[in-house]
């Protein structure tokens, strides 16, 4: 393995890290705390599909299903850990299950009944994403409800102004 392909990322994410992170960037337990997702559970997602792809010859198709997962989690992890946003990235956790599956899917014999279950998880967590960001949104803005409201009325009285259609 070339030293390229591992240093380059983890200098990039020191760096990230330490830029934003300026006050507590020296020790080592702040860094672990930090990128614990970085380096243990999104190395052991690229196992899985390393495995996959190089060693078992695209032969263990199953391989995938707990690489995507892991892989999945390893970024939603990541990413709330650094911006501290757990209460908003949570629904990652119901699609990593969905990646892993479409990844089973996409790369096997493309079983119509895996989308059942694909889309199910996917449209859940999407809905839970879409949920818990525009309440959050709506939630900080200052004019919030006024707005709303107002908005909700001049619908509401463009519906009832607005010509009908006549059927014939």
């Amino acid at each position: 393995m070339n030293k390229k392909t591992w240093l380059g990322p983890v200098l990039i994410l020191l760096g990230v890290y330490l830029f934003f992170f300026r006050k507590e960037a020296m020790s080592s337990g702040s860094l672990i705390g930090h990128f614990w997702p970085t380096l243990f559970i999104i190395p052991l997602g690229l196992f899985f599909h390393w495995l996959y792809f190089s060693l078992t010859e695209r032969r263990a198709l199953g391989l995938l299903i707990p690489g995507g997962v892991l892989f999945t989690v390893g970024l939603v992890c990541q990413l709330s850990t650094l911006f501290d946003s757990w209460q908003y990235l949570w629904p990652g956790f119901i699609l990593a299950p969905a990646v892993g599956l479409f990844e089973f899917y996409w790369f096997g014999n493309r079983n119509k009944w895996l989308l059942i279950p694909i889309n199910i998880l996917g449209v859940l967590s999407l809905l839970f994403f879409a949920v818990f960001s525009f309440g959050t949104l709506y939630n900080k803005m200052i004019l919030g409800q006024p707005l709303l409201a107002i908005a909700l009325i001049i619908i509401g009285a463009g519906v009832m102004i607005a010509p009908k259609k006549r059927r014939f």
